[in-house]
């Protein structure tokens, strides 16, 4: 797959995309605001661990965000089950040299447009966490609206914090 957004894309992912993940993906300032999962530091191991994973997806559903030279970032979404079935939750992460050039929120909106014209998505949703404003700006320049805050519900760096929950329908994307 292969989405053209301006000077970037959404592609799947390549083996040969290791050592921009690695180069990009071992920044703290990267990790701290995503999931434990997320490792740092971010080593090559990581690395070939998930485009292991990656590059075999059953259901393609995690791409990269590249320029004509390499990965500078991830994006993605997690099918939900049983009665969430229609949901997914979306995840991205940016390399820090190309924050604040409107990358993530294009692509969220890319890829969001893609979700709903080829799966059975009814509703995606994002979870940030206190304190990563960036994301949630991301979010709400995608059509995405803050539907909860969840109540020191993360444990991050031996802190509990809110996680706020974004959410976009398919009835409220066809409308954007």
């Amino acid at each position: 797959m292969k989405i053209k957004i301006d000077e970037f894309f959404i592609r799947s992912y390549e083996y040969s995309d290791k050592k921009a993940i690695v180069k990009y993906a071992n920044n703290y300032n990267i990790s701290k605001t995503l999931r434990d999962r997320f490792p740092f530091p971010y080593t090559v191991t990581d690395a070939e661990q998930w485009l292991d994973a990656a590059c075999r997806q059953e259901t393609e559903l995690n791409f990269a965000i590249a320029n004509e030279v390499e990965l500078i970032g991830a994006i993605g979404i997690q099918e939900q089950d049983d009665v969430n079935r229609y949901s997914g939750e979306i995840g991205y992460w940016l390399a820090e040299p190309y924050w604040g050039k409107n990358i993530a929120t294009r692509a969220v909106k890319a890829l969001t447009k893609y979700a709903f014209e080829n799966f059975s998505f009814n509703r995606l949703f994002a979870g940030v966490f206190e304190g990563n404003t960036a994301s949630e700006m991301v979010l709400k320049k995608a059509g995405y609206t803050r539907e909860a805050v969840l109540r020191k519900s993360v444990f991050k760096e031996g802190k509990f914090l809110d996680q706020y929950q974004y959410s976009i329908l398919r009835e409220e994307f066809e409308n954007i």
